[in-house]
Formats: C-alpha cells, structure tokens, sequence
C-alpha cells in the first residue's frame, strides 16, 4: 500500500525524475502549451503553478529561485515579464490539463498542459502573423507592379 507516499516517481532514479520536471516546467513556461503523457502532467503541473506564483512577487529573491530551477534565462525572463502581471489577480489554477487520447506507438494515455489564457496570446499571433503575411504579399504586388510600368515605358521608346 502507497499510504503517506506522496509525488510521482514515473519509474526513474532521483537525478533523472528532477531533470525531466525541470525541463517540463521550463518548456511550458517558454511554450505555454506541450504535449506529454498524464502521469507527466500532473507531476508538473504543481511545479509551472508554484513558478508562477512566485512570479506574481517580483522580487530578486524569487527571481533567483525561479532561476535555479528553471533551465533557460528566457524562461525566466518570460515567466517574470508576461506570467507574473498575466496572472497577478488570479489565485490559483494557472495550469488545465486536456486529454488527447492513446499515443499511436506505445498506447500511453497523452494530454496538453498548457496556461490558462495561453490560447487568447496564441489566438491573437496567428492573427497578427496573418495580417502581416497580407501587408507583405500586397507589398510585393505594389513593388512588381512598379518595374513592369517601367519596363513597358522603356519598350515604347
């Protein structure tokens, strides 16, 4: 019996349990959205939700801490610059499981953690690199419009 067994072993040694939360948290941090199986999830989910708890006090102190953790300077940077004011009146549950489904090799059970909110930001820069993508493609059209003005101008004379 499992009784007062708290946490997830996910059948690896100390060094390597600690080393896939780590980047876990540090990918769902920089990403807000990754795939992996739901023992996995729930494993880290307390870790990315502890992070940006402490993002919400901005402080050299939890700055620090989060760095320790986390694997990259960019993860730290995003957590403190965009998580900490994103999630600053919300109390609690910055993290939401959905399930996907059997893996198509081995059959284990996948599911998305991502941040709550994450598919607005995500929402809104598909629509930004979209409107991009048309202001760019009518520029090119102006820009190639030009040349054969000039080319049917030369011709002329």
């Amino acid at each position: 019996m499992r009784h007062k067994r708290a946490g997830f072993k996910l059948k690896r040694d100390m060094g390597a349990r600690k080393a896939l939360f780590r980047g876990l948290t540090t990918s769902v941090i920089e990403y807000e959205r990754v795939i992996t199986t739901v023992p996995k999830a729930k494993a880290v989910r307390p870790l990315v939700e502890r992070m940006i708890t402490l993002a919400k006090d901005d402080t050299l102190h939890s700055r620090r801490r989060a760095a320790s953790f986390l694997e990259t300077p960019k993860a730290v940077k995003k957590l403190f610059e965009t998580f900490g004011p994103r999630f600053a009146q919300r109390k609690g549950g910055y993290t939401r499981l959905t399930r996907l489904g059997p893996r198509q090799g081995d059959g284990a059970e996948q599911c998305i953690i991502e941040l709550v909110g994450s598919e607005l930001v995500r929402r809104a820069e598909e629509r930004r690199k979209r409107r991009e993508a048309r202001q760019k493609a009518s520029q090119e059209g102006a820009q190639a419009e030009e040349p054969k003005e000039k080319d049917d101008d030369e011709k002329k004379k």
